[in-house]
Formats: structure tokens, C-alpha cells, sequence
């Protein structure tokens, strides 16, 4: 992986092997971006990781993690109103929370290059679902570009700038998954210098969407729309390759895979790829429609592409047989391979696959053949202490609203305690809605990113409203889930400066909560225990929203801070005379750390993965687990 300020050398020429995020970050600095705004999400977390190394070594540049994806949209689209080039990032889900600004930035245009990067998650391998983004190009008729490797990504990122100025539109950049996350070597261009602070100039009667001037600006809107139709026509960005009967129309990380398949089966076809996917180069897939009695898309989640050929074969009365997702060619679901598209391709070219797939299936169920490894809380984690003591005070008999976050692991045995989810800040209030319809006491839980992100008007919500709920927030100090990205809790800006963090119970006070506290969860499990008991019962006496804020930094941030001190704390064990192998600490706790014996069949703690958080202490019903005396 290459260093942040790798990415800054002034070295036209010099090739560096990148992630596409890191490529990304590069193409940044050399499209003369002045300001960068995101909020972290996985597949998309490394150019932001980057830049706020980056952003305090380039003059006259400004780059935030904001409070959420909605806030970060607005930042970045006023930078480009005012004059200066901008670009906002976030995953797939992360431009559902940004898609009100969105649609009505589209009305409204930009005077400089504006690039929303949003990163998709097909096969949601860190996501909630797995939506198309495209959608979001088609209903704003904002342009979208898309990378199908780290090379284009750079390239790719400095044509969209050009094209958004052309047109005085936003332009969608969608990558996925496995572009964000794939390497290539990536050639560094010239990096020009960056201007100073643009004067605002007033145009209200168009940056201001009252519905006299929305009903103008959305005319004006499809115009820029066509116009940049036929530049996608002629754009290198969509070019076909090859020849032969067959006709093959992808774009994205699915032209890898065609390009593979097609070699690996000795298959000649006539490929359109397509850089531009909005608004499409509607000649030219009539052009190659005209040209094939059958024409394949390939094309990970949603019929998009596929869509857009049937309208226009419909359209121009084309004799063509289109094949795709609504023939069971491809699957709407998940991640795509080489192996998927050859076996597509020789469903439609009736014709066995050149790869034996048994045999290498054979291979890897030899190779793979171990026990399930389901995700865990870290050891050490402190939300690991504090869903043990919301369970044990609750006897697991209260509903469990969870929010987004790597404390969602809390969901599997035999901690449990997740019971609905829909988003990020929704614990917060589908606890609400749930306060009103039953009985049951209800304790939610919430991250400390998340909180800030989403949570506080779910938090104004519940006290207006009298929700009776509990909620735990678990406040490991950073964005843990995402890379450890600060936030406003933090004290760290995206510039890397210090400033006085945002105190969580002060802000929950601030909102009208009554009942808040703070609480250390590695104190005492049996003291925490107690104030979630306390807790939930002044929310039911009082009719009110109660807070315990769980304060305890993230193991993996302490067990760096200790690397780089050069401390070494004494570390826990396990007496094997006093244990009686009760397993509370495994069946209960379940820690990764500790294990059975299979000798002794008693608990040992595995001092490689131990991270000295010593809540094991407090579960041991024998008081056999212990520490070294220093």
C-alpha cells in the first residue's frame, strides 16, 4: 500500500501500484480539486484515509470527514457553486442519506468540476444491501462515468472534472467493490497549483430552487442532459472492440471479466464498453444492436444497460435477440467473475466451458475445508462489555435495537443483542416506534460515529415525544468499523488539526435528555450491570428517553497506542486450579481470546490476541482468571 504523501510527489511519469482508491486520491490532486467532503464507508474508506494525510501538505486544499453523507454533498456542492473544484465520497447506501441535495444540485448545476464519488457493494460484502446507484444518474439526469480498473479511475476521474464543466453538471462516479480494492500501476501526471479563495458570485434566481426557478432550471437541466448525450457518442470513454457474430455490451468491472472469458474461451465478439453509463451513446448500441442477431449484457446488479437495449431495439424496430438478466442468463444478485460470464456465455453460445469447474471445485472444497470463522467483536472490544451487561440486566428478555456499526456483530450468539435495524440512527428510533405498540422495555444501542452521523434527531424525537426508551451509547472514540476515521468526538479534523471535541452527554443534555450517564465498561461488570438496570427502570417510571453513554477507546486503537510507547502491561491467565471449566467466559462472554484446553478441558487466554481489557475478571464466577503481578 502506498504511503499518503506518495501520492503527493510532483513526479509526471514515476509509476506507483495503487488501489483504485489510492489512484482515486492521486487523481485528486492532479484534477486541481480544491476541497474534499465525505463521510467513511466501506469500499470507498481509502481515499478519504489518504486524503487526510495529504490535505495538510497541499496549499490552498481543504478536506473533512462531515458529520454524515448528506452534509458532505451540501459542502462539496456549494465549494463548486461558488467556483472552486470539489468532490464529495461516499458507499452506495451512504447516497441514499445525500439523495435530497442530490436531485436538486442536478437542478440547480455547478460553475466548477464537481465528481460525487459513490462506491457500490454488489455481493454487500460491508453493506446493508447492494442497491444500483445508476438509478440515481437516471431519476436526477446527472452524468455518470464508470471505472472498470485503478488505471481508469485515475484517468477516468480527470475526464469527469472536464465533462462536468462542460456542462455545468455534477458528475456520478460509480466504482464497486472490486475496483475499489483491485491494484494496478498507475502512471503520476503533472499536479497543477491550486487557487486561492473564490469571491461568491449571487445568481439567485438560479442557485435558489423555488418552484418558479426549479420549473426553468429543470428545462435547462434536460437540455445540458442532451447536450451531453452526443458528447457521449463521440467520447473515447465508450468504444467497442473485437469482432465476430456475437455482440457484447458491459461496462464497469464486468469488462474484465468479459475480456477474460472471451480469451479463455477462444469466442470472437464485437465488444461495446461503455465509460459513460449516463446519459448512454444511444447510436451506438442501436449501431451494434443493428449489426447482431444476438447481443449479451453483462452487467453486475440491476438491468440497466439491459433496459436501455430492449427500449431502444423497441424504438427503432430492431430485429435483435437481447439476452441477459431477464432471460436467467446473469443474476440480479451479488458479485460477478470470470467464471460466471464464461458459464453465461456458453449457455448462449450452447457450447461446454473450456475450464474444468469440477475439478477445481473439488480443489477448493479440499483446500477450504475448516470450520466457519463467523465475523466477531474484536478481543478486547469494549461493546463486548456492554452488551454482556445489557443482556444480563435485561435477561435477555428487552428488545435490542441496533444500529450501524461494527457492534452489529453483536447479533450472533451468545451476546444477541440486535433485534432490528434498518440504517444508520435507526436504533434510535424504531425504539421509538416500538415504545409506542408494546410492553417491553426496549434498549437500544448506538455507535459514537453513528450518533453524530444520524442519531441526534432521533434523540429530539424521543424526548418530544416522551418515547420511553433506553439507549446505550457506545462510545469507542473513533469511526472504528470504517478505518478508524475521526469524527466529532474525536477532537481530530479531516485537516488533521485539534479541536475541542463534542462531549456526548453534554450534546444529549443539550437535546432535552434528563436521565444520561457515563460510565467506563471496564470498571465493573456487575457495577454496569447495575446501571442498565437502573436505567431501564427510570425510563419506565418516567415515561422518558434514558442515556448510558459507554466510554472506553476501541482495542484496536489501544493496543496501537501501547506498540508505539513500547509498554508492556502485565497480562491475564487463567488459574488452572481454581477454574472449573463452567465455559461462562466462552458460552457467555464468548471473547476470541480464551479457548478450552482440549487437555485439561479448562479456559486458557491466548496472550497473541488477549488485548488486556480484563472483563473476563469480572465474568469468572470462580475468580480464577488473574493477573500477572507486574
Amino acid at each position: 500500500m502506498a504511503k499518503p504523501l506518495e501520492l503527493l510527489e510532483d513526479t509526471p511519469g514515476k509509476k506507483v501500484l495503487l488501489l483504485a482508491n489510492e489512484a482515486i486520491a492521486r487523481g485528486v490532486v492532479e484534477a486541481g480539486v480544491r476541497l474534499v467532503a465525505l463521510y467513511p464507508g466501506t469500499p470507498s474508506s481509502e481515499i478519504g484515509n489518504n486524503l487526510t494525510f495529504m490535505a495538510p501538505k497541499i496549499p490552498n486544499f481543504y478536506f473533512e470527514f462531515s458529520t454524515n453523507e448528506k452534509v458532505s454533498l451540501e459542502v462539496a456542492g456549494a465549494a463548486a457553486v461558488a467556483g472552486v473544484r470539489s468532490m464529495m465520497v461516499c458507499k452506495g447506501p451512504g447516497l441514499n442519506v445525500a439523495a435530497d441535495p442530490f436531485f436538486s444540485l442536478a437542478y440547480v448545476g455547478v460553475r466548477a468540476g464537481m465528481v460525487i464519488v459513490v462506491a457500490d457493494d454488489p455481493s454487500m460484502w460491508s453493506s446493508q444491501n447492494e442497491n444500483d446507484s445508476r438509478y440515481y444518474a437516471l431519476m436526477g439526469n446527472m452524468p455518470m462515468m464508470e471505472p472498470s480498473d485503478p488505471i481508469e479511475a485515475k484517468s477516468m476521474l480527470l475526464e469527469a472534472y472536464d465533462f462536468s464543466e462542460q456542462f455545468e453538471l455534477p458528475v456520478l462516479f460509480r466504482t464497486t467493490t472490486r475496483v475499489n480494492h483491485t491494484r494496478a500501476p498507475i502512471e503520476f501526471g503533472p499536479i497543477p497549483t491550486l487557487p486561492d479563495k473564490v469571491v461568491f458570485e449571487k445568481d439567485p434566481f438560479r442557485f435558489v430552487p423555488i418552484p418558479s426557478v426549479a420549473r426553468v432550471q429543470h428545462q435547462w437541466l434536460l437540455e445540458q442532459i442532451e447536450k451531453a448525450r452526443e458528447v457521449s457518442e463521440t467520447s473515447p470513454l465508450n468504444f467497442t472492440e473485437g469482432e465476430g457474430d456475437l455482440g457484447i455490451i458491459t461496462s464497469g468491472v464486468a469488462y474484465n471479466y468479459v475480456k477474460e472469458a472471451l480469451l479463455e474461451m477462444n469466442l470472437s465478439a464485437e465488444v461495446l464498453k461503455l465509460g459513460i453509463t449516463h446519459p448512454i451513446p444511444e447510436k451506438k448500441i442501436i449501431e451494434l444492436l443493428k449489426k447482431h442477431k444476438r447481443v449479451v449484457i453483462v452487467e453486475e446488479l440491476e438491468p440497466y444497460l439491459e433496459t436501455h437495449a430492449r427500449r431502444l431495439a423497441h424504438l427503432e424496430k430492431i430485429t435483435v435477440e437481447i439476452l441477459g438478466k431477464e432471460q436467467g442468463f446473469f443474476s440480479r444478485a451479488g458479485e460477478y467473475s470470470p467464471r460466471i460470464v464464461m458459464e453465461a456465455l456458453c449457455k448462449v453460445q450452447d457450447c461446454n466451458t473450456p475450464i474444468n469447474w469440477e475439478d477445481i471445485d473439488k480443489r477448493s472444497d479440499a483446500v477450504l475445508d475448516l470450520p466457519p470463522r463467523p465475523p466477531l467483536l474484536c478481543a478486547g472490544c469494549p461493546h463486548r462489555a456492554s452488551y454482556y451487561a445489557i443482556r444480563a440486566a435485561t435477561r435477555g428478555k428487552a428488545i435490542y435495537p441496533s444500529d450501524i456499526g461494527c457492534y452489529t456483530l453483536s447479533i450472533a450468539p451468545p451476546l444477541e443483542t440486535a433485534d432490528i435495524l434498518f440504517d444508520m440512527g435507526s436504533s434510535i428510533t424504531t425504539a421509538c416506534g416500538l415504545a409506542e405498540v408494546t410492553d417491553q422495555d426496549i434498549v437500544a444501542s448506538i455507535g459514537d460515529g453513528t450518533f453524530f452521523a444520524s442519531g441526534l434527531p432521533g434523540i429530539v424525537n424521543a424526548v418530544y415525544n416522551q418515547h420511553r426508551i433506553c439507549l446505550v451509547i457506545l462510545d469507542n472514540r473513533t469511526t472504528a468499523m470504517t478505518g478508524h476515521q475521526p469524527h466529532p468526538g474525536t477532537g481530530i479534523t479531516g485537516m488533521r488539526k485539534e479541536v475541542t471535541p463534542l462531549d456526548i452527554e453534554e450534546v444529549c443534555k443539550g437535546l432535552g435528555v434528563k436521565y444520561v450517564k457515563t460510565i467506563n465498561p471496564f470498571d465493573s461488570i456487575a457495577g454496569l450491570v447495575g446501571e442498565v438496570r437502573e436505567m431501564v427502570k427510570w425510563a419506565r417510571e418516567n415515561h422518558s428517553p434514558a442515556v448510558l453513554v459507554s466510554k472506553e477507546a476501541c482495542a484496536l486503537l489501544t493496543a496501537a497506542d501501547r506498540r508505539r510507547a513500547g509498554e508492556t502491561p502485565p497480562k491475564y491467565y487463567v488459574d488452572q486450579e481454581a477454574c472449573t471449566a463452567c465455559k461462562r467466559c466462552l458460552n457467555r462472554l464468548s471473547c476470541p481470546a480464551m479457548y478450552m484446553d482440549p487437555e485439561t478441558e479448562k479456559a486458557v487466554i491466548d496472550e497473541t490476541q488477549c488485548n488486556l481489557c480484563g472483563t473476563c475478571v469480572s465474568v469468572c464466577p470462580q475468580g480464577a482468571i488473574k493477573r500477572e503481578v507486574e
